[in-house]
């Protein structure tokens, strides 16, 4: 939003002090001031001047000589190279001697043979604007009484300005304004703020009977106000008028739509204005589109339309407006219209917001009816506003104004505890300064003892509840008035349990020489099929590219491309880790994915007992309750060589090795042992009740038991018997060696262990040991099936 201190004082005319901290203060006031300026300053020796004459130049096609008026009835001859002026044409001509804002001087010169005698400007040679395409024509901008030869600025009635360029947030809908802004600055600054007196005189005819509104939907439209305008002749705005809205921004069109935007920036209140003759009977109806109903709206667009939208129509039920957004071809303002049907109406902003996203139709106007705008008086205002302003240019307005009802937000007044608002900005402000502050920008606050009831304005739509007030307190005393202090917190900040646990597992697996990496959770279609996985992973439906569109479900595809690539650059046998999330089909009833924070390790080179070794370093550190290896065929993994992680009962996970056929899909060479863990579950789950016993100071014994078992019986299924047999005095056991081959029938393998029994209170005697010995024997037979290897 721009404003200049110009349009500003004529809502407060105390409004004065240094440009510079006026803009600080309006940044103070949640208005941040992006950019401030100078504006209407003009360049020194440069006049206005008229176009006599155009010819071609003898020697240059592209530059033509143009013979200028600079005020003293003769002709000048004058070199150029733009195309776009006629004869008669009124345009800004440098003299020679004048300097421009660039450095250049401009001096007579010989161009082709041919004596130019100073320069036709464009609008960016003369900080006027952005355009440089050619000369900047002046024919409807001059002010009354200016002549050829007067300096620009007189000539244009501009004069130098401040202009602040302001940042409005969404919750600010009434600083959308010229008279918002004024209000706030007034107020800070404790100068008066009104509005002027907006007199009108209109005709003896009567609006009755001339229009027929019909509000079908209040909850869409709280307010449609429309009169009717005759003797409407589309022309151009004064240049008064023409200069204010160039500086703020918005491009002179002509007389009607120039009073229509200067109205909304004055007043912040949106209006149409309808061709009068293009609506049956005056007869308008507002409701909510339909299903499959369509508008082409002003910029010849056709527009598809929903339930949702707000729309405007004639009394044949055809749609003519797309409400508050923009209004439709058929009743558009034309240069034979001489009847308009002014409307000011309050449109609900959730609606118009939706219809703006949806249609991507933004303009001012539905900008500021998605923020709020006012229901109240300014409608009244901004009416008045209009007509006085068309009334400049001929127009006449009927007696009256049609002002319909719907529904609107409820002002009853807001309790306000000083007690609340003072504990939510951190100052000590009793209830009288509260009220004095908010009176002072149109609040109705009044002091009830302690406490406040205030009456919120109507042009504050955002503004409803007891923390919007104690921010409009906040804003008006001035943050940088509430003492800087350093909140304090009863409870030390801190690690969670699940986030020690999840550093302790990043601290051991480092320590068994493993690398953390951080794949991207994205696949690309068929990464899951190439590792051996279901493809039953989320689809993105907005990726940002297609080889990212599949939310993983496992870490198996990424760590098997991060281990390709290493490869492909000579680093063979890496150990990877990672830690983070995957995301399962959504169960039955759930809407989004079960997204799961899981752990893989890979270990490039190695085979499954490498895996199995981390699997128990995590159990010691974590003392996880019961950890089985159950002989399973998990996708993505080796059929034979693999096994889900019991614990507790509970599978959590997998680990043995890849699938070699995922290996090759990827690339990868050689064994990569996997282990992978749903994290969360584990660290949710029963863990860390460790049973500690003192260290016994008596030797041990190491004994070494080899045992033949099929290829069906499971490693740990063998452990867990010797652990059986063994007892407390098994202080180790350790798998050291496993054998196919001669000796052992095919089919079957022999697996080594070596067992170390230790006794906390006595040295074991050669009897001790061998009877633990034949207990664990007797325990893997009875439960395996597997027998001592002769």
């Amino acid at each position: 939003m721009k404003v200049t201190l110009s349009w500003l004082r004529e809502f407060a005319p105390g409004i004065d002090g240094d440009p510079v901290e006026l803009g600080e203060i309006l940044s103070a006031l949640g208005l941040a001031v992006e950019e401030m300026e100078t504006v209407g300053e003009t360049v020194d020796g440069v006049v206005l001047a008229k176009v006599l004459d155009l010819r071609p130049h003898p020697d240059a096609d592209k530059i033509q000589l143009v013979d200028v008026d600079r005020g003293d009835g003769q002709a000048l001859q004058v070199c150029c190279g733009a195309f776009n002026m006629q004869i008669g044409d009124l345009i800004p001509f440098a003299t020679i001697g004048t300097v421009m804002p660039n450095g250049m001087e401009i001096a007579q010169r010989e161009m082709r043979g041919q004596t130019s005698n100073g320069m036709c400007c464009s609008a960016v040679e003369i900080g006027m604007g952005d355009d440089h395409d050619g000369i900047l024509i002046l024919n409807d901008r001059v002010a009354d009484g200016a002549v050829l030869g007067m300096p620009l600025g007189e000539a244009l009635g501009i004069e130098p300005d401040i202009l602040w360029d302001l940042e409005v947030n969404a919750n600010r809908p009434d600083a959308m304004s010229v008279a918002g802004v004024a209000r706030d600055l007034a107020a800070a600054l404790g100068v008066p703020f009104s509005f002027p007196d907006y007199d009108i005189t209109t005709t003896d005819e009567s609006i009755d009977g001339l229009l027929d509104i019909t509000i079908e939907d209040p909850t869409l439209c709280g307010r449609f106000v429309a009169t009717v305008l005759r003797d409407v002749t589309i022309g151009t705005s004064p240049a008064w008028m023409q200069n204010r809205l160039n500086q703020l921004g918005m491009r002179p069109i002509n007389s009607i739509v120039d009073i229509s935007n200067y109205v909304m920036l004055e007043l912040g209140q949106p209006n149409h204005t309808f061709d009068l003759n293009t609506i049956p009977n005056g007869a308008l109806r507002v409701r909510r589109a339909r299903d499959g109903e369509t508008l082409i709206t002003l910029d010849d667009v056709e527009r598809s339309l929903v339930p949702n939208d707000g729309v405007i129509t004639n009394e044949r039920d055809e749609i003519i407006s797309l409400a508050g957004v923009m209004g439709g071809s058929t009743t558009e303002i034309s240069d034979s219209t001489t009847d308009v049907l002014l409307e000011m109406a309050w449109w609900d902003p959730p609606t118009i917001s939706r219809t703006v996203k949806r249609l991507n139709l933004s303009s001012e106007a539905s900008t500021r009816f998605r923020r709020g705008c006012d229901w109240g008086e300014n409608i009244d205002r901004a009416m008045r506003r209009f007509i006085q302003l068309a009334a400049e240019s001929g127009v006449t307005a009927v007696d009256g104004i049609v002002d319909v009802p719907g529904e609107t937000p409820d002002r009853t007044p807001l309790a306000v505890r000083s007690a609340k608002v003072n504990s939510l900005l951190g100052t000590a402000l009793g209830a009288a300064d509260m009220a004095g502050h908010l009176n002072s920008i149109g609040f109705g606050a009044e002091v009830d003892g302690e406490d406040l009831s205030v009456t919120i304005p109507t042009w504050r739509w955002d503004t409803a509840t007891e923390t919007d007030i104690a921010e409009e307190v906040g804003r008006m005393f001035g943050y940088e008035n509430i003492e800087r202090t350093v909140p304090k917190g009863e409870v030390a900040g801190g690690l969670s349990e699940y986030q020690q646990d999840r550093r302790l597992v990043r601290e051991v697996l480092v320590g068994a020489g493993c690398d953390e990496t951080l794949p991207m959770p994205f696949l690309a279609p068929g990464d899951l099929a190439r590792a051996g996985l279901p493809e039953d992973g989320v689809t993105l439906t907005n990726p940002l590219h297609a080889e990212e569109s599949v939310l993983r479900t496992s870490l198996l595809p990424g760590q098997l491309k991060a281990i390709a690539y290493n490869q492909s650059h000579r680093n063979g046998e890496v150990r990877f880790f990672e830690i983070d999330h995957v995301f399962l089909p959504a169960p039955e009833g759930q809407l989004l994915p079960d997204e799961r924070e899981y752990l893989a390790v890979a270990l490039a080179g190695s085979e499954a007992p490498a895996a199995v070794e981390v699997l128990d370093a995590l159990d010691r550190a974590l003392a996880l309750p019961n950890v089985q290896l159950k002989p399973a065929s998990p996708a993505g993994l080796h059929p034979t060589r693999s096994a889900e992680v019991v614990i507790a009962g509970r599978t959590r996970g997998h680990v043995g090795e890849v699938d070699p056929a995922a290996l090759e899909a990827y690339g990868v060479e050689g064994r990569v042992a996997w282990l992978e863990l749903d994290l969360g579950t584990v660290l949710d789950g029963p863990h860390g009740n460790r049973k500690y016993t003192p260290v016994s100071k008596f030797p041990s014994s190491d004994i070494d038991l080899a045992f033949v078992a099929p290829d069906s019986v499971a490693a740990s299924a063998i452990e867990g018997s010797i652990r059986r047999g063994g007892g407390a005095l098994l202080v180790g056991l350790e798998l050291f060696d496993v054998y196919r081959g001669p000796g052992v029938d095919e089919g079957s393998r022999s697996l080594a262990y070596r067992l170390r029994l230790q006794a906390t209170d006595r040295t074991l005697t050669d009897g001790e040991v061998a009877d633990v010995r034949q207990s664990c024997i007797d325990q893997v037979a009875k439960k395996t099936g597997a027998v001592l290897r002769a």
